[in-house]
């Protein structure tokens, strides 16, 4: 560490299709929207994270939100490099300070990213202020976030279900044995209800709408033991353009819902056939940890547990796994070996 300690500031960084969280010394200081608010005309900032999220699908003419990240990769290098500088300056923002300290940060990345992908992520965090910028693969850091000692010789395996991409992982000895990154997530549960509210009642809903349907009645079965209230939906008649209020049951969003689940399961049983038979053997015996803000969907666990026949287990904080696993990692960042540079 020597002298230059002070003027380092050490962050890890979860990188999300729907979330970004920034860990500093431990602590979450920053869980915010990964979205940012611009400026048509000028390409200025006018909002980040939360205050821009309250803008998404409102806004005129001269502002317009971006979702920086889609699939899990960056989609908008620039409004990325902004995001992050911005979200950088929200930990910084409570002391004045002579200098910018230089970073150090650890960024968590998809398993399926390609060489083009890694270093979008790895130059839009140099270009926002990063000099050391490490990379971790998110299964890695969730298995790390949930307490599970990567490192052994005994083969854990992850589902990650993010905002734009699922991960599905089997780990030993501090690296991924099999992986398979599919991009059913949280995005494409969204706009199937987006969809299906169009198809089924005739009634057009935005992105945050099919959202809070999602987070109150969204469920993987159609049956549960404590159900969800039903969600009252308003918004216009497609047909007539009048005003309709449809209460939504989680019955509907599991019915929805069912191909894509479907497709999830169909990735982590294509795992388990590529996983050799020992590591197997541990997975059955330990179950499968389940992270990301995909895991807190009603009934996922039993449902997955069902149809693969492996006990499911949903990590204690789910959405926030990844990042702390990957706030871990950054402690130890010298001495890892699956960190990439």
């Amino acid at each position: 560490m020597g002298l230059f300690s002070f003027f380092t500031q050490e962050l890890a960084m979860d990188l999300g299709t729907a979330n970004t969280i920034i860990i500093h010394n431990d602590k979450i200081v920053v869980d915010e929207p990964s979205i940012v608010a611009v400026e048509q005309s000028t390409g200025k900032l006018v909002a980040i994270g939360k205050k821009a999220r309250q803008m998404h699908g409102k806004t005129h003419v001269n502002i317009r939100t971006i979702r920086p990240l889609k699939d899990g990769v960056i989609a908008d290098f620039n409004a990325a490099e902004q995001m992050i500088r911005g979200m950088i300056k929200m930990i910084n923002n409570n002391k004045t300070q002579l200098f910018a300290p230089s970073l150090r940060l650890v960024v968590c990345i998809p398993s399926g990213s390609t060489e083009v992908e890694m270093r979008a992520v790895r130059d839009s965090s140099e270009h926002a202020g990063g000099r050391d910028v490490y990379m971790i693969y998110e299964p890695m850091a969730a298995a790390i976030g949930m307490g599970i000692d990567v490192e052994e010789p005994k083969g854990s395996m992850v589902v990650d279900i993010g905002g734009g991409t699922t991960e599905v992982a089997v780990i030993a000895l501090g690296g991924i044995v099999s992986n398979k990154s599919i991009r059913i997530a949280g995005d494409a549960f969204t706009a199937d209800i987006q969809a299906y509210m169009r198809h089924q009642h005739n009634i057009k809903i935005g992105e945050r709408t099919a959202e809070e349907i999602k987070i109150n009645v969204g469920s993987c079965l159609a049956e549960l033991e404590n159900p969800p209230e039903d969600y009252v939906v308003r918004g216009p008649n497609l047909m007539t353009a009048m005003p309709v209020e449809i209460p939504v049951s989680y019955q509907e969003i599991a019915h929805c819902l069912d191909k894509s689940i479907s497709k999830v399961e169909t990735a982590i049983l294509g795992v388990l056939e590529q996983t050799p038979p020992e590591l197997y053997a541990d997975i059955v015996s330990d179950g499968i940890y389940l992270a990301g803000g995909g895991a807190l969907m009603r009934g996922l666990d039993k449902r997955l547990t069902d149809k693969i026949g492996i006990q499911f287990h949903v990590a204690e904080d789910p959405l926030h796994a990844v990042a702390r696993g990957t706030g871990i990692a950054l402690k130890n960042a010298d001495k890892l070996t699956y960190l990439m540079r």
